[in-house]
């Protein structure tokens, strides 16, 4: 059944009608699985991570029409946002929980949401929200997982994670997965093992069903692996971007972030793990139970792993002149249920078998020189010993830079051409240890000195990789950063970058057809529905962090002048 909205701004406890009734349909977990092409309903669109649209009324012969047809300002603050849209309605989060509704063929504003904090309480970054049932369901700067009224933006009900000033805040919102709201955790420097969690609620009421832990408790399996470290001081495996889900399988998959600090030296030691630290977990939904667990690389330089996990089935036929590292029990061109492509800042593309966590294949992209090679039998990667720091005031070159290679700009995958296409940077650095003892005023402990990639004169790469040969299809380099990408049914991948530009890519060869300039960082991540038949592409631009840190190496760039926005194109 169709709810018929008398939308309106939400002040303080009253509405003010605005527009016209607009009939929207009640989010069910059928239409999460298999959401209709119009709409976007999650951060990557479906549940497998693929961040991409089957609408192709846009297409290579007539996107070069394509024209902007609406705008509308967003909040102050990091700006890193996914649009939803439903049924013609369009939700997009801000920065301290500021979250607006607008009609998505014409802008017109149709309701706000503004949390209030504390005076003294910063609110922080959002990237996406989820959409189930009547209700928009978020995750809260003040660690509260929370339901809005779609109709009005009215609070529904909200359930606390932890403390409101608890070190863990989530900068990604949750997917909804058979009714269940998952979400993780970012995790400050002095986030603890009680504050490093993914959660599961019940998407109705709100309810806490169950909570996992990223960091093993004594007596719990991973717990050898910290090298005797206390409890109290195993600090920062975080979750903070967005997991998948496979219904089929049950399984959940998210990936954790590094240790705090990261040299394992002052830790447990070079040899310990540190689990689940820049691993890939797989939990299963109706328990939280870790089912398996694929650890991409210890971690000593904070090259985070948990970005984005794309789940398809393919056949795995890696091609050997193009993939560095296989399994030797891979059978060339068997078909398997496969989560890949680069989930953390090294820039490796990474595939495993997705029931199992069985390495299967992975090879390097960007400039790289922390995995000296991976155990293709085993999958264990085996860290360059020249680039483990040993004592404190140790200066190494390490490439990528803390800021990647891969960063939280996500890829996308397109069934049109079996590839996966990736925003990717040419970063290293300069980093010294500040200490040779735990000391959690130096955070990280080292600090960055941000340089080009050796033989590099540009920051932004995109690269389309084959998923079953992982050959390179094309790589497209620019002098600035590149930022979060879509792929469409009508043969393009959309992108933006840091200096404003806003372009679309041929799938098939990486030739620009199209671009404009927004005026500001395109930070947000594009998205494209339709309503009534029309198709358009949606992106946000505004300050981003990982905008900032690239353009500090393209000092030719103007100012960021511009203001944060929702920008909206489509044909005449």
């Amino acid at each position: 059944m169709k709810r018929v909205l008398a939308f309106g701004v939400l002040m303080a406890a009253a509405g003010v009608a605005v527009g016209d009734g607009v009939e929207i349909r009640p989010v069910t977990d059928d239409m999460l699985k298999n959401p209709d092409p119009g709409d976007w309903l999650m951060w990557r669109r479906t549940l497998n991570g693929w961040g991409y649209s089957p609408l192709d009324q846009v297409d290579r012969g007539n996107v070069g029409r394509l024209e902007r047809v609406w705008t509308q300002p967003m909040g102050p603050g990091i700006q890193e946002a996914t649009p939803l849209v439903h049924d013609g309605v369009m939700f997009v989060p801000n920065n301290s929980d500021y979250i607006q509704a607008f009609r998505a063929d014409s802008g017109e504003p149709l309701w706000e949401y503004r949390r209030e904090f504390p005076e003294d309480f910063r609110g922080g970054t959002n990237r996406n929200l989820a959409i189930w049932g009547d209700t928009i369901v978020n995750a809260s700067s003040d660690n509260r997982i929370y339901a809005l009224d779609v109709e009005t933006g009215a609070l529904v009900w909200e359930t606390p994670v932890h403390e409101p000033n608890a070190r863990a805040r989530a900068t990604s919102g949750p997917i909804v997965a058979d009714g269940k709201i998952i979400t993780g955790r970012q995790g400050q420097p002095d986030a603890t093992h009680e504050a490093c969690v993914v959660t599961a609620h019940d998407a109705k009421t709100g309810r806490e069903l169950w909570r996992t832990r990223t960091i093993p408790r004594p007596g719990e399996p991973g717990d050898e692996t910290w090298g005797g470290v206390p409890l109290e001081q195993r600090w920062h495996v975080g979750t903070w971007m967005v997991p998948s889900y496979d219904p089929e399988l049950g399984l959940i998959y998210v990936g954790t972030s590094v240790t705090i600090p990261a040299p394992k030296f002052i830790l447990g030691g070079n040899d310990a793990k540190h689990l689940y630290h820049n691993s890939t977990l797989a939990l299963d939904a109706d328990t939280g139970e870790i089912v398996w667990h694929y650890q991409h690389v210890v971690d000593h330089w904070d090259l985070d792993h948990p970005f984005e996990r794309i789940l398809l089935d393919t056949a795995v036929a890696p091609d050997p002149e193009s993939v560095a590292w296989i399994n030797p029990a891979v059978e060339p061109g068997e078909r398997r249920k496969v989560i890949t492509g680069i989930p953390g800042k090294t820039g490796i593309v990474y595939t495993l078998d997705r029931e199992t966590g069985e390495f299967l294949w992975a090879t390097p992209t960007i400039a790289q020189n922390v995995v000296e090679r991976i155990d293709g039998a085993t999958g264990e990667a085996v860290v360059n010993p020249d680039m483990v720091f040993t004592a404190a005031d140790q200066t190494l070159t390490v490439c990528p830079s803390t800021n990647g290679g891969k960063n939280w700009p996500a890829g996308a995958y397109s069934p049109r051409t079996g590839a996966m296409y990736f925003p990717l940077q040419n970063l290293c650095m300069h980093a010294t240890t500040q200490t040779g003892e735990r000391d959690p005023s130096l955070v990280y402990g080292f600090s960055t000195e941000v340089i080009l990639a050796p033989g590099e004169d540009g920051v932004g790469t995109v690269w389309a990789i084959a998923t079953d040969t992982g050959e390179t299809r094309w790589k497209h380099e620019q002098r600035v950063g590149t930022m979060s990408l879509v792929a469409t049914g009508g043969g393009l991948v959309f992108g933006g970058d840091v200096a404003g530009g806003f372009r679309a890519f041929d799938d098939e060869t990486g030739e620009v057809l199209w671009e404009t300039n927004l005026g500001s960082p395109v930070s947000g991540y594009p998205v494209s529905f339709s309503v009534d038949g029309r198709q358009y592409v949606a992106v946000t631009t505004g300050p981003s962090l990982a905008a900032m840190s690239s353009r500090r190496l393209t000092p030719e760039l103007p100012p960021d002048e511009g203001g944060s926005a929702i920008h909206v194109f489509a044909l005449p």
